[in-house]
């Protein structure tokens, strides 16, 4: 449909263009040095097919940037701020009040007046535009209720777009930040995130076809239960190519759409922070909201395994945070009370090392016990040997 009406477009364009060259070709022909030149009469339908020519060749291709940019304008009008728009307007009513003006002087000249009017016209409504433009706060003073954004409560001029990326949805914790109402703005899906997901959802491993039905229903029960607005994306005004990975395509929407992008992919935040574009880690804000622990205060874990070195448990809290205790292999199994000595930020999150909280008694306890049945033991042993 858009090419139909680009050509329907393009040809009107064409044939205005061509009947205004036409016009330029009379007076031409009725220029003194070529009407009086012997050979002047026999070039004439020349001339005439050749202005023609030119007019339709300069129409058609003026047409088709004009287009383009009634098109580019025509997407780009529902992420318009409302003072924009406003300012528009007035910008219009402007150009068209100086063309009315102004036009009753251009108007009486001969065959070329009415065209030289639509000339005229268009660069008044442009500098009309510019003025009101520049003056928005000057109008926002004079009517501030036309001038506040206003708009789709789901989708305010303010907030700004959120393209979701393929491992954010199959992580599902994007759906649980929503609710919470932490996201503000409409999420897009683009297409080819949604193409990528079927894909993993149809894959012969069982693993990925669970991972990828798990994120389609998790885009179901966004669009069904979230107030804010989720939809699928596939307007694109740039050019994507299919062998392009998904990253790289959103990395491009992202910069046509001027939105941020929604993942948890180490590798796709650096490449986007790269080039400008605002990035939501869903991993950055978990590790935002863990609670702050400090050296010297006092938790109650669970040993579950062995650490890496030696004597050393693992215990894990409740959002995942590892617990490194020192002396806390031979404690597996049991819950007890730690002392937080350090707290170490990594790339994955945060590690905690600690003491147990009765360590240095059984520690010294055992130390006695040892000591004694040692010194029992050389005790008895130096008895014998007296004895023998």
């Amino acid at each position: 449909m858009t090419r139909v009406m680009g050509f329907l477009f393009s040809l009107a364009f064409s044939l205005v263009s061509a009947v205004v060259f036409l016009e330029l070709s009379k007076i031409y022909l009725n220029l003194p040095i070529i009407k009086e030149a012997p050979v002047g009469r026999y070039f004439v339908p020349w001339y005439t097919t050749a202005f023609a020519v030119l007019g339709l060749l300069i129409g058609f291709t003026l047409a088709g940037v004009i287009f383009r940019q009634l098109m580019e304008l025509a997407s780009n009008l529902s992420r318009i701020p409302a003072p924009d728009k406003v300012a528009g307007v007035v910008g219009l009513i402007i150009g068209l009040t100086l063309t009315v003006l102004l036009g009753r002087f251009v108007l009486p000249i001969p065959r070329l007046g009415p065209f030289l009017v639509l000339l005229l016209g268009v660069a008044c409504i442009y500098l009309g535009g510019s003025i009101a433009m520049s003056m928005k706060e000057e109008l926002s003073f004079f009517a501030p209720n036309l001038m506040a954004s206003r708009g789709d409560s789901r989708e305010r001029a303010g907030s700004r777009i959120k393209l979701l990326d393929t491992n954010v949805i199959i992580d599902g914790r994007i759906a649980d930040i929503c609710r919470t109402g932490f996201v503000e703005g409409p999420i897009y899906i683009p297409g080819f995130v949604l193409q990528e997901l079927h894909l993993i959802a149809d894959s012969a491993d069982s693993l990925k076809r669970n991972r990828g039905r798990r994120g389609l229903d998790i885009l179901n029960q966004m669009q069904d239960e979230l107030k804010m607005l989720v939809k699928v994306y596939d307007h694109y005004d740039i050019p994507l190519a299919d062998n392009e990975g998904v990253d790289i395509k959103l990395v491009k929407l992202a910069k046509q759409l001027d939105a941020a992008i929604v993942t948890n992919d180490f590798n796709l935040n650096k490449v986007a922070q790269l080039q400008g574009i605002s990035v939501l880690n869903v991993n950055e804000l978990a590790n935002a909201v863990k609670p702050v622990v400090l050296p010297g205060e006092e938790m109650s874990v669970t040993i579950v395994k062995e650490g890496k070195e030696v004597n050393q448990g693992v215990a894990y809290l409740d959002d995942g945070t590892m617990v490194v205790v020192e002396d806390g292999k031979r404690h597996i199994g049991e819950t007890l009370p730690v002392i937080v000595t350090s707290v170490l930020q990594t790339v994955a999150g945060k590690m905690i090392f600690g003491n147990p909280r009765f360590g240095s008694t059984a520690e010294e306890g055992h130390s006695d016990k040892d000591s004694r049945a040692d010194s029992g033991g050389r005790f008895r042993r130096k008895t014998r040997s007296a004895a023998e």
